[in-house]
């Protein structure tokens, strides 16, 4: 399997990234970001491209992918909705209709998180801009495409945040990482259980579009 990986250097596409290269089914991982994950492997090759909207001249270099791994995202914190939704919706979407263009057999795997607003009407303004970009990912002709929503989600392996409050929160919640996997089954995941799964999906497929964090710790993903 070939995959397309965008947003490589956040928490998930660090983990994500970490699974691909010790997958032996994924042959390949082409990365598509504003910036390099700094990382050398045989299987791994980047694109550095500053404006993601417009993918016009890489479009030579985005065929014969099997799987797109989406794990761009941004905090609402702070953000107008206008704002939100043009990083959240619109590169999405526009990443996607390009790449089911080019690839109309590819699995296309988009990180959102738990509490989207599949309605769309919710009161939450995060949560219904992601639910509009679930919805409208999943009207687009892809082979299939799954929605991943994880709660909280515990880094191993070495991943970190980008930001430094999470990461310090991390940092200082590692040693309950047991007792919280234990406790909150259905809210909490662990960045490998996330790729792991990811992978899964986009080889075996799954019986459901929308993938909780209950459905990643259970999934049955080879590990």
């Amino acid at each position: 399997m070939n995959v397309l990986l965008f947003g490589a250097t956040g928490m998930v596409g660090q983990s994500v990234l970490r699974e691909c290269l010790l997958e032996p089914q994924v042959n390949r991982v082409l990365t598509v970001g504003r910036s390099s994950t700094r990382q050398v492997h045989p299987k791994l090759h980047e694109l550095v491209h500053a404006n993601l909207l417009d993918l016009t001249a890489l479009e030579h270099k985005l065929t014969g992918y099997d799987a797109c791994f989406f794990c761009l995202g941004v905090s609402s914190a702070g953000m107008s909705e206008e704002k939100y939704s043009a990083i959240t919706y619109d590169l999405t979407l526009s990443v996607a209709k390009t790449l089911v263009r080019l690839n109309p057999d590819m699995t296309f795997v988009y990180v959102t998180g738990a509490g989207t607003d599949s309605s769309e009407k919710g009161r939450s303004m995060w949560a219904r801009v992601k639910g509009k970009t679930e919805n409208d990912l999943l009207k687009l002709p892809f082979r299939a495409a799954y929605m991943f929503r994880p709660g909280g989600i515990l880094p191993l392996h070495g991943v970190r945040s980008k930001t430094r409050l999470y990461q310090a929160v991390y940092t200082v919640m590692k040693p309950f990482y047991p007792l919280l996997e234990k406790w909150f089954p259905n809210a909490v995941t662990t960045s490998e259980k996330v790729g792991r799964a990811m992978i899964h999906v986009a080889l075996h497929g799954y019986h459901k579009p929308i993938v909780e964090s209950s459905d990643l710790n259970s999934m049955r993903t080879g590990q």
